[in-house]
């Protein structure tokens, strides 16, 4: 029998095996995007479902972090702020200590990136799960195939493959606002004399990529038609759409349209979509959030398209585009500008058609 230093080699398989069945100390990394973060939920949920008594942290962006306050599956969030305080290789080192000293069994790691890798390759956890598509994938212990084909929650899932885990069936990301998030929607609703939330309808039209927004005027051109309809319309974002909400607002000129742009917490954000009878939307963050409060979303895709993974996972959730353009998709994330200047994927897209849509996902969910 073969021997590692003085440990005989059936106890390091069988302490191997142990982690596998039984792992008492698990870490989730994910600091991509907020969107990114909430995909990775259906995965840490199942994972929860599979190991009850263990204890999962995970690791996340200072912005992220709220999307796991209150999640029942989730101990402690460990926040890696990677641009700004924790920058740089210093940072890298810090955390890696941080995690060494917590000793995890087990490391389940959707996020792509060398500095990520490097990170877990310091951590000193002996089990650690990552994709083929991995900067440095060779860090890790079990290499997951990243199948482009599937959605994005499915190849998240599919890192619990190593442990037979599987869903039985679809699995939707959940969040959890808090009583004071609720209290504070409440207030919200009286203070703009919405009558009947049965009406209400929250719009989203802000997104990092230039080429993922629908053009501002027909978010206004619509927001005037819902409302000329009964509707009451909420224009929801973080506090880089302010101008853009306050310029919706302004264009629809109508007393049921409200911006509320940069006056929420995304779990203010998450509790206010859940409320909504709809939620319209670019491809980003708040299409997710969308759906893991199982509000019906309308999604308007542009440069990019839903087979990358991204799409609303709602079983009666649409996505409004215009297909058969030889230009789209033209990035995996948008850009800044439309590359041939037609913008010919967003701008054929008008009010009353999405407005048909949606009004059509409302009948079909009341």
């Amino acid at each position: 029998m073969e021997a590692h230093g003085n440990v005989p080699e059936e106890t390091i398989n069988h302490e191997s095996s142990a982690i596998v069945n039984d792992p008492k100390r698990i870490l989730v990394f994910q600091t991509a995007f907020l969107g990114d973060v909430i995909l990775t939920l259906p995965m840490l949920q199942l994972l929860h479902q599979r190991f009850p008594d263990a204890e999962i942290d995970v690791v996340t962006t200072p912005k992220a972090a709220e999307l796991f306050s209150n999640h029942p599956a989730v101990r402690t969030i460990i926040s890696y702020d990677k641009r700004k305080s924790q920058k740089g290789f210093k940072g890298i080192i810090a955390l890696s200590i941080v995690l060494r000293k917590k000793k995890y069994d087990l490391a389940v790691v959707p996020h792509r990136s060398f500095r990520t890798s490097l990170i877990i390759a310091l951590s000193g956890i002996r089990k650690r799960i990552g994709f083929s598509t991995a900067a440095a994938n060779f860090v890790y212990s079990d290499v997951v195939q990243y199948e482009k084909t599937k959605h994005e929650i499915e190849r998240n899932l599919d890192l619990l493959s190593p442990f037979g885990i599987t869903a039985s069936a679809r699995e939707l990301p959940s969040l959890y606002p808090s009583h004071a998030d609720v209290e504070c929607i409440n207030r919200l609703v009286r203070e703009k004399e919405i009558a009947d939330q049965n009406r209400l309808i929250a719009i989203a039209p802000g997104s990092v990529w230039n080429t993922k927004r629908w053009p501002s005027e027909r978010f206004a051109e619509l927001s005037l038609i819902l409302a000329k309809d009964g509707y009451y319309v909420l224009v929801i974002g973080g506090k880089e759409d302010a101008e853009l909400g306050r310029s919706i607002v302004e264009s629809g000129h109508h007393k049921n349209i409200h911006n509320v742009t940069g006056t929420l917490s995304l779990l203010q954000s998450a509790e206010l979509i859940r409320r909504s009878k709809a939620l319209i939307t670019n491809d980003s963050a708040p299409l997710h959030i969308g759906v893991a409060m199982k509000t019906p979303v309308a999604a308007i895709f542009g440069a990019t398209v839903p087979e990358f993974g991204f799409a609303p996972y709602g079983e009666k959730d649409i996505v409004v585009e215009v297909k058969g353009l030889e230009c789209r998709p033209c990035a995996i994330h948008g850009g800044n500008k439309c590359p041939i200047e037609t913008f010919v994927c967003m701008n054929n897209i008008d009010a009353t058609m999405v407005y048909g849509r949606v009004i059509d996902l409302l009948k079909r969910t009341a």
